[in-house]
């Protein structure tokens, strides 16, 4: 569908929905991602009861909405998207409704129109799932850690959750649940809720979510799933085979959540678990309420990568208590869980570390804006999303180069000062959702409060509305890194004989790889490997990192190690990072595109769906 005619659709179809800002003042939030129109009628509730069928791969059941009708009109619209629509009544007594399906829009699926009357206080639909739903990635056993049972994953983030539930699919809108699930009796579910910490014999789960959440932070897991605690309040689920080795790794989990505290305030969740998922998944982490859904290329045996918790733990300050409004405002998440990323892991890891991970972070900015063009308009961090799958928009920028932007308000007003004003800036917005302009409001009257000399220092309409790099980014340097640029313009000269001695983190390798000369021979790739043994016992992060240059260079030593990883993982922005420099060549665009056939079925679908519009 054109550009032009999707948004005349989105202009009739999406409305403006009411949220009451901290200052007390009713704002019109404009989600063109959703049919819904929360001003006439919103959901706040949920109750949900669903049965898991491995055998035909779906989910049935019924999603009871208690609304507000706050129109008193005739109507409430949901979203939904490769749903099967079977009934819909009315309130306790289940009084048939009418409802009907409106025009399809690419990625948006069709808005559900229910009619109600002005009494109406709940809405139940009855439906079931197909094998579209994008959201839904269901796994064979072979395609698992134990390879015994079937699994069963939700991806919901940004607009996907509509292809499981049929909802009103905004973050700006949020609401509470309490789900029944019934599963195959030898399986546990688990859900972005209260959880149960080991099988019961009868396949049926309850869940309670009291806190209110937006709909694509709605997450279910269905597997063979053990769980092991960590202390009081956190711990880990997953596959019996690899419980012990996760719960090793990630023994510093209950010191984060700790140290989050001590920064940003009190954890309002309750607990804090992880659930390390078999490969497919599309990410690293996603910051699922109660229970973050975790990556396996995190457990490296060794603790080296274990500031992605950090991150995900972050998002339970910054994304999930004060929420992004609109897709188009996505850095509020997670440039500020960046930010809130690097603090945690200066408390677990120093200083030292934390320095070492700024540069880190500022090359990727770098990078991601050099390959976007300095005036992409998707390097500012307010972006335009309008008519597109919002997915697309999402790349470094929103985390980078909001982190770089928070971090340069942090040396304006100094980090005592800024630190108070996150903890209030949390508090205030605590369980709402929020948007760019919402902070920048919050802001200028909290902490700049028209001092024009602050204001320059800080510069915030060039941050968050113009692409590129602004004039006052922070450039960080570290001592460590400072060294390893010594070894590396020495190296050639004396041998590589004895550098992994003196180059030892996963940080340090990093940086080490990322800026190996350009006119590397083969016969040096494979002396660096011969003292680093990259290829095969590097990290998830040092593999991926090493197999660029390996692309880049022709090591053919790698590429059969280039290939299982390609295959084994399904993280999308490393995946991207392996692909696009594949494709710089006519043979290796060949080689791209054979492989990921063979790798697609292992794929999640946004994977698939990314990785398409890469290798075309």
């Amino acid at each position: 569908m054109k550009k032009t005619l999707l948004c005349v659709i989105l202009i009739v179809a999406f409305a403006c929905n009411k949220q009451k800002n901290t200052e007390g003042v009713i704002d019109l939030i404009n989600d063109e991602h959703s049919f819904s129109v929360a001003e006439k009628a919103v959901v706040k509730h949920l109750d949900l009861d669903i049965k898991v069928d491995f055998e035909t791969q779906t989910i049935s059941g019924k999603a009871s909405w208690k609304i507000d009708n706050v129109s008193k009109g005739k109507e409430i619209i949901f979203d939904e998207n490769t749903l099967e629509i079977e009934k819909v009544t009315l309130d306790d007594d289940e009084k048939p409704a009418k409802f009907k399906l409106g025009t399809e829009v690419e990625f948006h699926g069709k808005p559900l129109i229910v009619t109600i009357e002005p009494t109406t206080t709940k809405v139940n639909i009855y439906y079931k799932t197909t094998k579209d739903a994008v959201a839904l990635q269901w796994l064979t056993p072979l395609q698992t850690a134990d390879k015994t049972k079937p699994f069963l994953f939700s991806q919901g983030e940004s607009i996907w959750t509509r292809t499981w539930i049929p909802c009103q699919d905004s973050p700006s809108i949020r609401f509470t649940y309490n789900a029944k699930v019934t599963v195959p009796k030898d399986l546990i579910a688990l859900m972005s809720a209260v959880n149960p910490q080991k099988k019961n014999t009868t396949g049926i789960y309850t869940f309670v979510q009291n806190k209110k959440i937006p709909s694509y932070l709605m997450a279910i897991a269905v597997g063979d799933l053990a769980f092991k605690s960590i202390d009081n309040r956190t711990g880990v689920y997953a596959e019996p085979s690899v419980l012990d080795k996760a719960a090793w790794e990630f023994a510093e989990l209950g010191k984060m959540v700790y140290a989050a505290e001590k920064l940003y305030g009190p954890y309002r969740w309750g607990r804090y678990d992880v659930l390390v998922l078999p490969p497919s998944f599309p990410y690293g982490g996603m910051e699922n309420p109660n229970l973050t859904f975790l990556t396996p290329g995190v457990i490296a045996g060794d603790r080296s990568l274990t500031s992605l918790l950090a991150h995900e733990l972050g998002h339970s300050w910054s994304g999930n208590l004060v929420t992004n409004a609109t897709w188009d405002d996505v850095w509020l998440n997670e440039g500020f869980t960046t930010y809130v990323e690097h603090r945690i892991g200066e408390e677990i890891f120093g200083k030292d570390e934390a320095k070492m991970q700024d540069v880190l972070s500022r090359k990727g900015l770098q990078d991601n804006i050099a390959e976007m063009g300095a005036k992409n308009p998707d390097t500012r961090l307010k972006v335009d999303t309008q008519g597109r799958n919002p997915d697309e928009s999402l790349s470094d920028i929103p985390y980078e180069k909001g982190y770089a932007f928070l971090q340069t308000i942090e040396d304006a007003v100094g980090r005592q000062k800024f630190d108070a004003f996150i903890k209030a800036y949390f508090n205030a917005h605590a369980f709402q959702s929020i948007t760019t302009e919402d902070f920048v409001a919050y802001i200028n009257k909290n902490l700049i409060k028209g001092n024009a000399d602050l204001e320059e220092k800080i510069k915030l309409d060039e941050w968050i509305y113009n692409p590129g790099i602004p004039s006052n980014i922070i450039v960080p340097v570290s001592e460590d890194f400072i060294k390893i640029d010594s070894i590396q313009s020495n190296w050639r000269k004396t041998g590589v004989k004895g550098l992994a001695q003196q180059i030892k983190s996963t940080t340090e390798k990093q940086h080490f790889i990322d800026y190996l000369p350009e006119d590397l021979t083969e016969k040096e790739m494979a002396a660096i490997d011969a003292e680093f043994h990259f290829t095969d016992k590097g990290n998830f992060v040092i593999k991926r990192q090493w197999f660029v240059q390996a692309i880049k260079h022709s090591y053919k030593p790698a590429r059969n190690a280039i290939e299982n990883f390609i295959i084994a993982t399904s993280r999308t922005g490393s995946l991207e990072t392996l692909y696009k420099e594949m494709i710089k060549t006519p043979e290796g665009k060949d080689w791209a595109k054979q492989l990921f056939e063979r790798a697609k079925p292992g794929y999640h679908l946004t994977t698939v769906q990314d990785l398409q519009r890469t290798l075309n």
